[in-house]
């Protein structure tokens, strides 16, 4: 027993623990058994009820014998567990101490290997899913996902040139190169490149693997029902890490903190942590799994990032936090690793623990959702900087805290933070389109601006230059006497 009888009646049941008062369901019992096998082990203690009261078992011996028979004719392959009997008080528990087994994926005999096998997600048995029971199966036998050749495909199937890029000047790519880095494999004569090189650095990448591409979303409130941007991103894995960087920047803000000597910007993300995040998903998500990208969802109080694929066998969520790693994806964590993208395996979630505990953050969430796992960061609560000295000095920034204040003063009547940059932007001249996404940072003029220059017009903020032609190519707008009045006095 890893923790004393007392202490373990007050966990809460959870992917390695499970209670139940007696075996009057034989079948939701052996399902347990199956999933923590499957899963990173677990103990299922009987002779507690639902209140977490101590009833005991009824002739101990007898039902330690039955558990037994049932487990070696119900489970298949053979399951062989620690089952124990302990004294609590004047009553005996049955605890069946199961430990993750090299045979997975183990199932139900009844259901046979196809229906009956059981993963643990959370504090409840779900049945696996083709992916991953294929996935199970590739693991006992020894096999990797991303290091299987791919031998329909060749060497003009890679960017070579997006690669050499990326490399430049660590790296001369040649074709020993390639195969020590597991991009490239012989099979039967002839190099072809590996699943890891296809998803890393093919631009056909989605035709063989449909979800691995990164949906970004961000959306008012504190859920899913308001999304007011979104953005697919479909480069290669390793470009992707920076173009969600700039996705999640571009709703964000930038503040000046000034300190003895010079000033600093600080971004109202906490980006380090979050880019960390990012990169672990892309390294761990399961690309074999059909039905959902890697997600990031930027809510006002928080970023999920959701990454396909449950937790690989034999781990938990406590051994993340730990920093104990098992790699899912060898090839492309090597090349995340090579490009300066990861530092040390298995430091990453302890560095975005780390850097939320020092930024006085609340403690980021890891948890096991049905298509995987997601990792919350929440995000600081925002408020409005403190006039200072310094925001009225020459040469010390306090425009930019202006602009940041006035900024946010006019996203709350706007209810929208690009609505209000843009207004924040005609100020001082008209614009058209092009130019205010440039103005904004943003790389193209995104469907998004589109919608919120015509809801400004629309709101009478706005208006255009050019009001008989409103598709001319030389089409600006300008605020309104309104807009005008609204930078004067943005609280009316």
């Amino acid at each position: 027993m890893k923790l004393p009888l007392g202490q373990l009646l007050k966990e809460p049941e959870g992917k390695t623990l499970e209670f139940k008062r007696d075996l009057s369901s034989p079948r939701n019992m052996l399902k347990t058994l199956v999933a923590f096998a499957n899963a990173a082990g677990g103990r299922l203690v009987i002779g507690v009820d639902d209140a977490r009261q101590v009833v005991g078992v009824v002739d101990p011996l007898d039902e330690e014998e039955r558990i037994c028979n049932l487990i070696a004719d119900g489970i298949s392959p053979r399951l062989v567990p620690n089952v124990e009997l302990i004294s609590a008080g004047q009553h005996t528990l049955l605890v069946v101490e199961v430990f993750p087994s090299n045979a997975r994926p183990h199932h139900l005999h009844s259901l046979g290997p196809e229906q009956g096998v059981y993963v643990r997600l959370g504090s409840s048995n779900r049945q696996a899913g083709t992916d991953w029971i294929a996935e199970a199966r590739r693991a006992a036998s020894g096999q990797v996902f991303d290091e299987q050749p791919m031998p329909e495909l060749g060497l003009d199937n890679l960017d070579l040139a997006a690669m050499a890029r990326l490399f430049r000047p660590a790296r001369k790519l040649d074709e020993h190169t390639l195969q020590s880095l597991k991009l490239l494999r012989l099979e039967q004569g002839r190099l072809v490149p590996t699943r890891g090189a296809i998803l890393l650095f093919s631009q056909e990448r989605e035709r063989h693997f449909p979800d691995a591409w990164v949906q970004c979303g961000r959306f008012h409130g504190l859920d899913k029902v308001d999304i007011f941007d979104q953005h697919e991103v479909h480069g290669h894995l390793p470009d992707a890490v920076e173009q969600i960087e700039l996705f999640l920047k571009k709703h964000a803000f930038k503040t000046a903190r000034f300190g003895a000597m010079r000033r600093e910007d600080v971004w109202s993300i906490p980006l380090t942590m979050l880019r960390e995040a990012i990169v672990n998903a892309l390294v761990h998500s399961d690309y074999a799994q059909r039905g959902t990208p890697v997600r990031v969802a930027f809510f006002d109080d928080r970023i999920d990032i959701e990454s396909p694929g449950l937790l690989l066998p034999g781990m938990t969520i406590d051994d993340m936090k730990s920093g104990i790693s098992r790699i899912r994806n060898p090839v492309i964590a090597r090349i995340f690793r090579e490009l300066g993208l990861v530092e040390q395996w298995g430091s990453g979630i302890r560095r975005i623990f780390a850097e939320a505990a020092r930024q006085g953050l609340p403690e980021p969430v890891i948890e096991e959702i049905a298509t995987g796992v997601r990792l919350r960061i929440w995000l600081a609560q925002r408020q409005a900087p403190e006039p200072s000295q310094s925001d009225h000095s020459p040469g010390t920034g306090g425009e930019q805290g202006g602009l940041s204040r006035l900024e946010s003063r006019l996203e709350s009547r706007l209810e929208s933070r690009l609505a209000a940059k843009v207004v924040v932007a005609l100020r001082e001249q008209a614009a058209g389109k092009a130019d205010l996404a440039k103005a904004l940072g943003h790389a193209t003029v995104s469907g998004e601006l589109h919608k919120q220059i015509r809801r400004l017009v629309k709101l009478g903020i706005a208006e255009m230059t050019l009001p008989d032609k409103p598709q001319s190519r030389l089409q600006k707008y300008r605020l309104t006497p309104q807009g005008k009045r609204m930078l004067e006095s943005p609280e009316n």
